[in-house]
């Protein structure tokens, strides 16, 4: 920390060193968001003029808890699959399982994921994991080579060493080799579909990624599940045949989409298009698989060094409803035990995103707390433990152009590709919900040493 607190007071420093610095910086910054598309939902993306830093120290050590994490993920993903009743306790509808149960054509729970973390002084833990179709993989590849040309950063570079984080080849790369499994031994160079709804504000990251597997040589089209067909054994827009669906089409909308969704089903049913991540990533993107592997009836499935690691970065997490179970080695009703320890608990919806419909009991008095409870226990909630979170101060520009140093909450999200680490980035917020859905922004993830 001692080494990110060094380059912290550094960057400002050169920030601070006149009024001219930092109003340049702010406009380079500015118009090259809006030339590259860092939009969200019409709004900046990433407000702010400075990288979030970690060590290298810091990096090495987050990739090796991720290794060891992903295999308990994956342990545990498998142990889903063959198990009516864990499917029963992960929440798993019938018309989830009729979907998930299918045959992807490749190996791999999710190949495309992100751990979604706080890195503090103290401790590293996970809150959520995003396994079905992470946003974010473009958006932060774009904003670190945007800051990479800033002058500031430049002059930064010249004191300390300075790695960006890229990961958009990576995304590809496990394109590539989950259809080289689908397909066997072809080594046709297969058409890219960029799946998902019409007027999403992800779409510039659609749009991102289109233009860098263009340039990587593969064909790519941004296509939406009404545009598709399926007929002759090919799934097609027109006349452009799919090879590879770069799924980002989640599975609760093709459910709630299913009859316009139908010939993206019926090619997955044949094995005429390979899908990725498959909807075997359901399994593993539901939010009760913290409490799966944090239940101890499933120690049974872990190796010591994994049940540690899942102890000392895994939040317990319960479902949410009137039952008796553990904490730390005491048998407690649930409902009492969250009633009287709101200060350090949190329920959220087993299958939400963005931060929909989450309740924050430290920010709840004992009223709002109650109806909280009452609330998830009609629906499909989970009761989880507060972690420590990591708070640092960036320069923020407003749409005014104003800039002002503001403390925001860093919530440092991992990007992993068949469960290795290759990227990371930084989501900030002034509220305790650290989501760009819920109005939080972004920012690139630059390891440096010295």
């Amino acid at each position: 920390m001692e080494k990110v607190r060094e380059a912290v007071n550094y960057y400002n420093s050169l920030l601070e060193e006149s009024p001219s610095v930092i109003n340049e910086s702010r406009d380079f910054l500015y118009e090259r968001i809006k030339e590259k598309k860092m939009i969200f939902g019409g709004r900046v993306l990433s407000p702010y003029i400075r990288p979030h830093f970690v060590s290298q120290k810091q990096w090495d050590y987050m990739k090796d808890i991720c290794r060891v994490i992903w295999q308990c993920i994956e342990k545990m993903g498998i142990a889903i699959k063959a198990s009516s009743e864990l499917q029963d306790e992960l929440g798993v509808t019938e018309k989830e399982r009729e979907l998930v149960l299918l045959d992807s054509g490749f190996t791999g729970v999710s190949v495309t994921s992100r751990l979604d973390s706080f890195l503090t002084e103290n401790s590293f833990q996970f809150v959520e994991l995003n396994g079905e179709s992470p946003a974010g993989i473009s958006y932060c590849e774009v904003m670190g080579q945007i800051f990479m040309d800033l002058p500031i950063m430049k002059r930064f570079a010249e004191k300390f060493q300075v790695t960006p984080l890229y990961a958009r080849k990576d995304l590809l790369d496990t394109l590539l080799r989950a259809y080289s499994e689908w397909s066997g031994a072809n080594s046709k160079s297969p058409n890219i579909a960029i799946v998902d709804l019409r007027g999403l504000p992800t779409q510039c990251e659609f749009e991102q990624f289109q233009e860098f597997f263009r340039n990587a040589g593969y064909t790519a089209e941004i296509v939406h599940p009404d545009e598709l067909e399926f007929s002759n054994g090919r799934l097609r827009r027109g006349d452009y045949e799919i090879d590879i669906v770069y799924r980002r089409l989640l599975v609760n909308e093709f459910l709630d989409n299913y009859d316009i969704c139908k010939p993206l089903l019926d090619a997955y049913r044949e094995r005429a298009v390979c899908v990725v991540n498959s909807f075997h990533a359901k399994f593993v993107h539901k939010k009760m698989l913290f409490g799966l592997l944090t239940d101890e009836k499933n120690d049974h499935l872990f190796s010591t060094v994994e049940r540690q690691a899942i102890q000392t970065h895994i939040p317990w997490t319960r479902r949410m409803c009137e039952r008796h179970t553990k904490y730390k080695d005491q048998d407690i009703d649930l409902v009492n035990y969250a009633r009287s320890n709101r200060d350090r608990l949190v329920l959220k919806p087993n299958d939400e995103y963005g931060g929909k419909g989450i309740f924050i009991g430290w920010e709840s008095d004992e009223s709002q707390w109650d109806e909280a409870i009452q609330t998830a226990l009609k629906g499909d909630y989970l009761l989880q433990e507060r972690v420590a979170t990591a708070r640092e101060v960036f320069p923020y520009f407003s749409e005014t152009g104003e800039v002002s140093f503001l403390e925001q909450l860093v919530d440092l999200d991992p990007l992993l590709f068949y469960g290795e680490v290759k990227g990371a980035f930084t989501r900030l917020s002034s509220t305790s919900l650290c989501n760009v859905t819920s109005g939080g922004g972004m920012v690139p993830t630059f390891v440096i040493d010295k």
